[in-house]
């Protein structure tokens, strides 16, 4: 299975758990590696039949800019469905980091794994 990777994109949320995190935009770094078969796109070398990384890329940062998620797990776990609405994507493994959430760490994160039921 090939895979699309989008690495390092940064949104700014609400997320957190604390008064204080419910108020204070924030800075998170998404990772996505969604796996599919490139091979129809690489034959045509049109875009209608990619993942096409640029929309996957505005739609997560969307997803994540107005979700107001309490938790990190569950921002994974919502960032990894929008994922799986794309039709290509078989399967995602998803990462939600945190910088600063810990302060003796860089960054704290939540990664999950993620099938399309419907390509299993």
């Amino acid at each position: 299975m090939d895979k699309i990777i989008i690495q390092n994109l940064r949104a700014k949320v609400i997320l957190g758990i604390h008064d204080w995190e419910r108020v204070t935009l924030r800075e998170i770094i998404i990772n996505a590696t969604m796996y599919t078969d490139t091979s129809s796109a690489a034959q045509s070398d049109d875009i209608s039949d990619c993942v096409n990384y640029s929309d996957m890329s505005k739609k997560l940062r969307a997803h994540a800019e107005s979700a107001s998620r309490m938790t990190v797990e569950a921002l994974a776990n919502d960032l990894a469905q929008v994922c799986l609405q794309e039709p290509r994507v078989a399967r995602v493994i998803l990462r939600v980091d945190k910088p600063g959430a810990v302060p003796e760490a860089d960054s704290v994160a939540v990664e999950v794994e993620r099938q399309n039921p419907n390509k299993g």
